[in-house]
């Protein structure tokens, strides 16, 4: 009689509860890993708890005002002038909502038999971890792979030192009393265009500083453009091409010293100036793993760092600074570990968002690719405000605009500038995963009306006829 032989479940310790990896966490359970989940702060991480969540439920709220302000051009009659932002119940229900989502992904890890434990950890060796626990206990945790997860943090000035009153990080906005009357935010990358959009349409008077000579540099420049036209309607002060050298404080407000000469004052300042990777003190010298200048872990298309069986996702890895991304990159990495059929991350396939008022949204290859002639394409881009539903909706700023492969008409990349361009970008994403022709798109019902009915218009117009 032959003995049934028992393989042992394969163990994955996961350092940081995050997007990359509570995700990663509930992928490996899924498929019978025995899994240690290490947090310091909270589950959900600074995503859930201090970034994503807060400021897109304060977005939220200041695109509702928006909406509210415009009705009178829809033919409503009543005072928009009495709709003010009460910011204290707005952060109050903000702040309850990044609760609530944190308990609930604690709850998801649980019931699929997730071991969480709170405190820090720290590598000993290869495959052990330890962990000083939030009750001051030290346990040695060792397991067959380990995921870093351990997101950033955010950048500060030597001469810009947040306070939490009057000089903020974007983790510290969500205790005001009242509404800034004069919001100061320095950076115009898209944490920093994000906060200037979401405050100016909650009432306060924004200036933005800005070191470059355009909004959103890097991103798609029509795009970028629109915001900059929008911002300027909506009376936003940017002030370009010069640094913020120093920030203080002033009798009931700050002062902003810039490195163009003079300053700029302000009842508060937002320091959006990029983050710093949360990996030091984790022991990482301690096993070999390779990082950059930065402190960036490296890693590969799989998440796999230079030691084998530790692998990195999310922000720590400096690839793009998206939840979306660091979910991904968990996925991919556990995949691996178990043995499961992977396909490693690609770029040009991710679709990232902005959140300003309009939206921006992207995927796959942009305009920067094309400009440098590594891609050859055929583009075209329709107004948002051609579009029936747009026009319905007093929309009369955006556009959707589509890259197709020369000679094949392979969706390859699209921008969608519009409201909600969050949700519109989906099916271009989709067609750039599946390398899907316009045609395709072109050839699929939308309804009508819609903003949707435009992503099909453009793909119609990139229709090439059969020569014969």
């Amino acid at each position: 009689m032959s003995t049934l032989e028992i393989v042992p479940r394969p163990s994955i310790t996961i350092i940081g509860g995050g997007p990359g990896g509570y995700e990663a966490a509930l992928v490996a359970s899924k498929f019978g890993a025995e899994v240690t989940l290490i947090e310091r702060n909270g589950i959900g991480g600074s995503a859930v708890l201090t970034d994503v969540v807060p400021s897109k439920t304060l977005i939220a709220s200041a695109d509702s005002r928006r909406r509210v302000m415009s009705a009178p051009s829809l033919g409503l009659e009543f005072d928009a002038h009495s709709v003010k932002s009460n910011i204290e119940l707005i952060d109050r229900r903000l702040l309850r909502l990044a609760a609530d989502q944190s308990e609930d992904i604690r709850r998801g890890l649980q019931a699929n038999g997730v071991r969480i434990m709170m405190g820090e950890a720290c590598f000993i060796e290869r495959n052990v971890v330890e962990v000083k626990t939030m009750e001051g206990n030290v346990e040695h945790v060792s397991s067959d792979a380990v995921l870093i997860a351990t997101g950033a943090s955010p950048r500060e000035l030597p001469t810009a030192k947040p306070d939490g009153e009057r000089i903020f990080n974007w983790k510290q906005l969500y205790s005001m009393d009242e509404l800034p009357e004069h919001m100061i935010v320095v950076g115009s990358g898209v944490t920093g265009a994000e906060f200037a959009s979401a405050y100016q349409l909650l009432g306060s008077n924004v200036t933005l500083v800005s070191s470059r000579d355009t909004l959103l540099p890097g991103e798609d420049p029509d795009a970028a453009r629109v915001l900059e036209e929008v911002f300027s309607e909506n009376g936003v002060n940017v002030i370009s091409r010069t640094r913020a050298e120093a920030v203080t404080r002033i009798k009931d407000g700050v002062r902003v010293e810039l490195s163009a000469g003079g300053y700029v004052e302000g009842s508060h300042c937002l320091l959006a100036v990029g983050g710093i990777p949360n990996t030091t003190g984790m022991g990482l010298e301690n096993i070999g793993v390779e990082v950059t200048e930065s402190g960036h872990i490296k890693i590969d298309a799989v998440s796999r760092t230079s030691v084998p069986g530790i692998y990195a996702a999310g922000d720590c890895t400096g690839r793009l600074a998206l939840a979306s991304v660091a979910a991904m990159q968990g996925r991919i990495a556990v995949n691996h570990i178990l043995g499961d059929v992977v396909k490693p991350f690609s770029r040009n396939q991710v679709a990232s968002n902005i959140f300003t008022s309009p939206e921006i949204a992207t995927v796959g290859v942009t305009a920067a690719m094309v400009a440098t002639g590594e891609y050859q394409v055929d583009e075209y881009m329709i107004p948002m405000a051609s579009n029936a539903r747009a026009k319905m909706m007093n929309v009369d700023e955006g556009f959707v605009k589509i890259f197709a492969r020369r000679g094949s008409g392979h969706v390859v990349g699209g921008v969608i500038v519009a409201p909600r361009a969050s949700d519109l970008i989906y099916p271009l994403s989709l067609a750039v995963s599946q390398k899907l022709h316009v045609d395709d798109l072109a050839e699929t019902f939308t309804i009508y009306p819609s903003l949707s009915g435009t992503v099909a218009e453009v793909a119609r117009q990139l229709h090439k006829r059969e020569q014969f």
